[in-house]
């Protein structure tokens, strides 16, 4: 197995490859404005880190959210069109779960991405490999019987550490692709069925089209 996995559901753009058992090389920045800029030197920069083609790959995973429209349709469309040239699988897997198994945590938590709008992302975790609950997007307000005092990871809890109180900061606050491929090939080798690569994003896109909007066609 070489498994290329790239996740753009957060401000992180992150790619990782992973031969089966280890991560080989691993790319993450974070700029929540530069997706599609920033993506394809990641996979090139990865890539050659490991000493590898892109030829080579066998699987691919990719970060499905919930996130955002705009920078989560990124990486969803480069994982189709690089399984698509190289004829090879792409897995979805929800980009929480990545930032659970990256936690190690073994007791109960929940998981908080930024969704802006003054919302968050977020689900609750057994452990950093079992999500307990469907993701969700709510106010944190909302939230605040339900969470408090409860561990907290992810760049969701940190900016809104008033309501998650019991916010992880040793923990990524970011997604990170080696946590997210190291997660898939366990499940791969498990003979797990992962997501399909299709976009979760819980929510309309911020640009909608106006409601007096007038469709005017040529008679």
């Amino acid at each position: 197995m070489l498994l290329l996995a790239l996740d753009t559901a957060t401000p992180a753009v992150t790619v990782a490859l992973h031969d089966g058992t280890r991560v080989l090389a691993e790319s993450r920045q974070v700029d929540a404005r530069r997706h599609g800029e920033l993506l394809l030197p990641a996979v090139d920069r990865v890539l050659a880190e490991a000493g590898h083609k892109l030829d080579a790959v066998s699987d691919i995973v990719v970060g499905v959210g919930p996130g955002p429209y705009t920078g989560l349709r990124v990486g969803l469309v480069t994982a189709a069109t690089f399984g698509a040239a190289l004829g090879v699988p792409v897995h979805g897997l929800c980009t929480l779960d990545g930032l659970a198994y990256a936690s190690g945590l073994t007791e109960p938590f929940v998981v908080a991405t930024d969704a802006r709008r003054k919302e968050v992302y977020w689900a609750r975790y057994g452990d950093a490999r079992t999500r307990l609950t469907e993701p969700a997007v709510d106010r944190p307000a909302d939230l605040a019987d339900q969470v408090a005092g409860v561990p907290a990871v992810g760049a969701g809890a940190v900016l809104y550490d008033t309501v998650f109180t019991g916010v992880r900061r040793e923990a990524p606050e970011h997604q990170s692709a080696a946590a997210l491929a190291g997660l898939a090939a366990r499940k791969l080798a498990a003979g797990e069925e992962l997501l399909p690569p299709r976009p979760l994003y819980l929510r309309r896109p911020d640009a909608q089209v106006p409601a007096n909007y007038k469709v005017v066609t040529p008679r």
